[in-house]
This record gives C-alpha cells, structure tokens and sequence, in this order.
C-alpha cells in the first residue's frame, strides 16, 4: 500500500441538556424530553466530528469558524456547518479514510437510531456508511452525564492526502 500523508483528528463536545429542545445527534432527532443547549442547534456528535476533521487538517475549530458571538450562527443546523468545514478539508487535499464516535448520555439509548446516525453523517462527509461508526455509553450515573443533565461525544478521524 502506498499512502499519502496520514493524519488524526480529535474532536470533543459537551452540550447541558434542557426542556423544549431537540435531542440531535449526527443531523438525527432522537425522542427526549430534553435537548442539548447550544447557540448552533446544538448537535453535539455532529460537533464533536466537526473539531475532529479541522483538526486532522491542521486548519481550525468550530468555535473558531462558526463563533457563537455571531448572529448568523444562532440556530444553524449542525450537519451545514459539517459541510462547509468538511469542505475546506477536502479543499485542501484531505480525504476522509475514518470516522470512529462515542456518544456519552443516560438516555435516550442511542443503539436503535445508530444506522440512521452512522447514515446521516456519511452523506454529509461523502463516504460510505462503513466508515463511520457511532457507540453510545452511558457514566454510570456519574456526574452532570450520568445524572442525564449533559451529553458528551468524541469523535477521532483518519485523513489522507494522497
């Protein structure tokens, strides 16, 4: 195998959960009482793989490119900002190899809507389904997580530049 430059990337995020908002992971809306709270909509999976891609690249973070001090920003669907910061990525010469996720929360469960979470974020990113993977945990009851007042996603990709 002769590969290009290889790259990684580490992404995290954090949202506090709270009433009337949609409980989104990776674009897909998942049956909560509560949300995330964010400025964006607060996709906090989506986020989490967001830093990952821009940091593999060397080129950015989310607060960075989309800061939540600007208007414009207030609302945005995650799964937009994905795109915009994938394409800048593929803009200069990287190509996504891999997409590996842990999303951390109580509840809901997220086993039932992973194919459709691993299918959303495959057609933002332009790649098959097999290369991204989502594994939802939960803390154990442990702290703001596992007291079901947060959720938390990490996300580490593979980049090449051939």
């Amino acid at each position: 195998m002769n590969a290009g430059m290889l790259r990684v990337g580490l992404g995290r995020d954090v949202h506090p959960l709270v009433p009337g908002r949609p409980f989104l992971l990776g674009g897909v809306e998942l049956p909560s009482d509560r949300g995330e709270w964010g400025h964006s909509d607060g996709d906090v999976l989506t986020h989490a793989v967001t830093d990952a891609i821009l940091g593999a690249a060397g080129l950015a973070d989310i607060g960075e490119l989309f800061p939540p001090s600007q208007a414009a920003w207030k609302d945005a669907d995650s799964l937009k900002l994905l795109a915009l910061a994938f394409g800048l990525v593929q803009k200069a010469g990287w190509r996504l190899i891999n997409l590996d996720c842990v999303v951390t929360c109580e509840r809901p469960k997220v086993l039932p809507y992973r194919d459709r979470i691993r299918a959303s974020l495959a057609r933002v990113l332009g790649v098959p389904e097999q290369a991204v993977f989502v594994k939802g945990k939960t803390n154990e009851g442990l702290g703001a997580l596992g007291a079901a007042q947060a959720v938390e996603a990490l996300a580490v990709c593979l980049l090449e530049r051939p």
